[in-house]
């Protein structure tokens, strides 16, 4: 365990090229206005899920505002124009990036630390990017502008406007490949969508039921990404002791951590 610790420890430390205590700690209201606006991201995304076999068809471009995963956005490109598609798209991908950027800049190898922590398989797969993060940090986030990579981009100190340039352009680039998939299959997606909208009732129920299931589980388990981002909220104001009010904030996060964890 702690050989574990360490690795994860000096591997983030690589990325950021100093230690935690380096860094000078942002003050506590920091962390809660970089992820609560998250959370509520996540939140949207969770309705999208729900509604997205009503939705698709009928709402295409609100849907967009709410999820635009892959899926979603391959369901509805065909039926927006591009201004609306582009616009709304880039809009609702770009709005998590800037703030897993500003989480890695003012926090560092404290935040990577959290995220690697989270599980075996997804810590692994974080070092993975991160050690490609290393070697390749612009490419990664012009190809793969995820939560992740923009935490990696702030951690590391890239600079603010290369970040926006690189971000930006990945973005639209990803829309219009994925508007180039949409056309080429618009057949396909049709059909989709024609199914949903003949069995739009019972497809809205099991997916309501769905999500409400998965939220549900995740819940009993002391898992999932809102429970995840409450954590490091917690674990992140706990961090900032060189408030007034630091150590007592640091002991009241501490213990509102083990409750969490025990209580679920």
């Amino acid at each position: 365990m702690d050989s574990s610790g360490s690795t994860v420890v000096e591997e983030s430390r690589a990325l950021t090229g100093e230690t935690s205590s380096a860094r000078p700690q942002p003050n506590r209201r920091t962390a809660a206005l970089l992820i609560t606006p998250i959370i509520c991201l996540v939140i949207a995304a969770y309705v999208g899920d729900a509604l997205t076999t009503t939705w698709a068809r009928d709402h295409p471009l609100a849907l967009l505002a709410l999820n635009a995963r892959n899926r979603i956005v391959l369901l509805v490109t065909n039926q927006l124009d591009p201004v609306s598609y582009y616009v709304v798209g880039t809009l609702r991908l770009l709005l998590s990036d800037p703030l897993f950027f500003l989480l890695g800049l003012n926090y560092g190898d404290r935040a990577i630390q959290w995220i690697e922590r989270q599980s075996s398989f997804f810590g692994e797969q974080v070092r993975v990017w991160e050690k490609g993060f290393t070697k390749a940090s612009y490419p990664l986030v012009f190809l793969a502008p995820n939560n992740i990579i923009c935490l990696f981009a702030g951690a590391s100190g890239m600079p603010l406007p290369a970040f926006i340039v690189l971000n930006v352009t990945g973005t639209i680039g990803r829309l219009y490949l994925l508007r180039v998939v949409g056309d080429v299959f618009a057949d396909p997606i049709s059909s989709v969508l024609d199914f949903f909208g003949h069995y739009r009732w019972p497809l809205l129920a099991l997916s309501v039921g769905t999500v409400a299931l998965v939220l549900l589980l995740e819940r009993r388990k002391g898992k999932g990404e809102i429970l995840e981002l409450l954590e490091l909220e917690q674990e992140l104001d706990a961090a900032s002791g060189n408030t007034p009010d630091g150590d007592r904030a640091s002991g009241d996060s501490t213990e509102a951590s083990g409750d969490d964890g025990t209580s679920q």
